[in-house]
């Protein structure tokens, strides 16, 4: 019995603190630039230990009043086009998904901008369940502390864009010379086309698969109501 009473005191005092934990970061993260995440690290000892992989971590944090109008409906527009309307899930996406790997196909776009932001700021990548109720966790925890503004921001600033290469900022200067403020419509979409798997394809050097998506997420835009978020 004694060894039971302090596993369970143990489970609570670790349940208590992770909550303490998790919910002071995600308000503090509510207000500060994210300074680095796991994601980060992770591809830092990669390139480290790859000799063929150079070492590099390019990120500059930058509020929204910073960047273009274009790249949040851009992102928004290739990702998740729901966004504004949804409390961190996609439930349709979500059984599409579904329904798709039961028969074999390999169905992707079940996964929101706030489910991909907790992904890249507080996790890690994983498939396991345990990662995936951690993720519905803080899914649940950002949607109500932070406002969709705020989780766009962030997404936008802490998301893989390239090799080393960390947010709309540091995209757009390595492929385009330029602010993120700057960003054209054909440039941010190009950007977000890219986003499934930025250490494959290159924006400057877009294959005619990119090129394709391109062109849909230049239409998705159109079609989208404007976000209103951006300068």
């Amino acid at each position: 019995m004694k060894l039971l009473k302090k596993i369970w005191r143990f489970v609570l005092k670790t349940a208590m603190w992770f909550l303490i934990l998790s919910v002071g970061l995600t308000v503090l993260y509510r207000f500060v630039p994210v300074p680095i995440t796991p994601l980060m690290v992770i591809r830092l000892f990669e390139q480290t230990f790859d000799s063929e992989k150079k070492v590099r971590l390019s990120k500059d944090w930058v509020p929204m009043v910073e960047i273009s109008k274009n790249a949040p409906q851009a992102v928004v527009a290739a990702e998740d086009q729901k966004f504004l309307d949804h409390f961190g899930f996609d439930f349709d996406a979500m059984k599409k998904a579904w329904e798709g790997n039961k028969q074999g196909k390999n169905i992707k776009g079940a996964s929101t901008i706030t489910q991909q932001t907790v992904k890249n700021v507080f996790l890690w990548p994983d498939r396991s369940y345990i990662r995936k109720g951690l993720e519905a966790y803080f899914t649940v925890l950002i949607e109500i502390i932070w406002p969709k503004e705020r989780i766009l921001e962030v997404y936008l600033n802490v998301i893989e864009m390239g090799p080393g290469i960390y947010g709309i900022e540091s995209a757009a200067q390595n492929y385009y010379n330029k602010p993120a403020s700057k960003l054209n419509r054909n440039e941010a979409a190009m950007i977000a086309a890219v986003l499934p798997n930025p250490n494959r394809w290159n924006p400057k050097r877009p294959t005619p698969y990119i090129l394709g998506r391109q062109a849909w997420i230049l239409k998705q835009m159109n079609n989208l109501a404007p976000i209103g978020f951006g300068k």
